[in-house]
């Protein structure tokens, strides 16, 4: 079954008034796109991977990702894109101030810094389910950058820049190889195959009784 942004939203509200945080949802969703990225090159620990990371969710993430990734013996880059300070959530700020304290990961701040790194893997987290409207700087950047490289692309929940509900793009938008979305198919993916690539839904850990009344 394919479900709205805003039912997904809702069910995750509800996980959470269940006493299931968020921060688990996020730690559980991060988790879990790190299994199929491992499925896909069993040689993880030899590969250089280039991590963006939004202000949101999504790329908090994302910034779970890296994490899991540099566990395992990948050299990560993570590219916030903007200031830790402006960070939306009180879960993507929680895993953002580990990777602080990590000297296996190396950091930078916007686009200009990802460009001079050679990499095999790059993970999408910059806009999420929650796109409205023009992608703006240095989103842009970060999204021309992504599609120009010949690297492996995977996209965190939706590729950036696609609408899940409708399928429609923004101004802007990643060509992934692979999506993994989270708990249920969000509906507009499937009419893009084209940009979400092979497409994997993981469970997270929201418990059942999250849905009803939602579905």
């Amino acid at each position: 079954m394919e479900i709205s942004v805003r039912q997904m939203y809702q069910i995750e509200e509800n996980g959470h008034q269940m006493g299931f945080p968020r921060q688990l949802m996020m730690e559980n969703a991060g988790a879990s796109m790190v299994k199929r990225i491992i499925e896909k090159f069993s040689d993880i620990s030899s590969k250089k991977i280039l991590v963006f990371a939004g202000l949101g969710n999504n790329g908090g993430d994302a910034l779970v990702v890296a994490r899991h990734l540099a566990g395992y013996g990948s050299k990560v880059i993570v590219i916030l894109l903007g200031n830790p300070s402006d960070i939306k959530t009180i879960e993507c700020k929680t895993n953002w101030e580990i990777l602080e304290k990590m000297k296996s990961i190396q950091i930078g701040f916007g686009p200009d810094d990802a460009s001079k790194f050679d990499v095999d893997i790059i993970i999408d987290g910059i806009l999420g389910t929650g796109i409205s409207g023009e992608v703006r700087e240095p989103h842009a950047s970060a999204i021309n950058l992504i599609n120009k490289t010949k690297a492996y692309k995977v996209s965190v929940d939706v590729p950036s820049g696609l609408d899940p509900d409708t399928g429609e793009t923004a101004n802007k938008f990643v060509t992934a190889n692979m999506t993994v979305t989270f708990h249920k198919m969000k509906r507009g993916m499937l009419k893009r195959k084209d940009l979400c690539g092979t497409i994997f839904v993981e469970k997270i850990g929201i418990p059942p009784e999250a849905e009803i009344g939602v579905l």
